[in-house]
């Protein structure tokens, strides 16, 4: 059974920093692209950051680029997201994602469409208080 779990949210002030983590288990996730999503209240599920099945290619919603960082260890079956000079922005249910395991022809890229991730986890409250 494939299993995503967030952990790191919480109640910063504007300014603040936190690092979220995403535990995988249930297969490898190493051949996986990766991403990160948020949804506010009231507003749509975004993209926010996604990353490659080696860490070597990322890439960033506009409003995020230079604060936030995507990272993976794949030893570990982690995702990251640290997350710098957060502002009230930022408030949101941030949730990990995972694709299925990709052919090698895809596995350079990495994904922003929700679509393209199969696996969700249930994800974890960022609340950022001005």
């Amino acid at each position: 059974q494939v299993q995503l779990v967030e952990s790191g949210g919480g109640l910063v002030q504007a300014g603040d920093s936190l690092r979220l983590s995403c535990a995988a288990s249930g297969r490898t996730f190493s051949t996986s692209a990766m991403g990160w999503f948020r949804q506010a209240p009231g507003k749509e599920r975004e993209f926010v950051a996604a990353i490659n099945y080696l860490g070597s290619n990322t890439g960033y919603l506009d409003s995020v680029k230079g604060r936030f960082t995507i990272s993976r260890d794949n030893a570990k079956n982690s995702l990251y997201l640290q997350m710098n000079s957060l502002n009230s922005e930022d408030t949101a249910v941030y949730y990990c994602a995972s694709t299925a395991p990709l052919p090698f022809i895809r596995r350079e890229s990495y994904y922003r469409n929700q679509r393209e991730y199969d696996y969700w986890g249930q994800g974890t409250q960022v609340t950022v208080s001005s």
